[in-house]
């Protein structure tokens, strides 16, 4: 599998599935994909937020992709992430997980940072529950503001777990 930013469910869905994964970290960049970008549920809509690398081309492995500092995209996505979950029902809960991603530097390789966050993911998940039965996976879940938008598919993981929480494994 690939790298990927607060990868969509169906990425997590996926991972799940395909038991023991290894993550190409040889594989060619590719601009303009999940590699390092995710989509989180505002109170508008959809917001894409992408963290910007240096110098990306589609020559260079994955692994040797630096994280850009330019223009404090850390602050931007953590506010981003706190207006849009701040009020769901588990943010609180988690926010001190993936608040030193945001609040410092932590690594300075797209590739580390990734799983570093997956990890995070991961643990808050626990993948070593049982899986939900597939008529569950497809049901729409809880999301702040699906009263206005209705559901929005194909969000960040994020936006399962603050929603969902402990029970955000069910979906999976």
């Amino acid at each position: 599998m690939t790298t990927a930013y607060l990868a969509p469910i169906s990425w997590y869905r996926d991972f799940r599935a395909a038991g023991n994964v290894t993550i190409d970290i040889d594989e060619l960049y590719v601009k303009q994909t999940l590699r390092n970008r995710c989509t989180i549920a505002m109170p508008d809509g959809p917001q894409h937020l992408v963290i910007p690398v240096e110098a990306a081309s589609s020559h260079v492995p994955i692994r040797d992709i630096r994280i850009s500092e330019h223009g404090a995209w850390r602050h931007h996505h953590w506010n981003a992430l706190r207006t849009a979950y701040g009020k769901s029902p588990f943010f609180e809960y988690y926010a001190e997980e993936f608040a030193p991603f945001y609040l410092s530097r932590t690594h300075d390789y797209l590739v580390d940072f990734n799983a570093a966050l997956h990890d995070v993911v991961c643990r808050i998940i626990d993948f070593d529950q049982t899986v939900a039965d597939s008529q569950h996976r497809s049901e729409p879940y809880y999301q702040v503001f699906a009263h206005r938008l209705g559901f929005q598919p194909g969000l960040s993981i994020v936006d399962l777990l603050f929603n969902k929480g402990p029970e955000s494994i069910f979906y999976l």
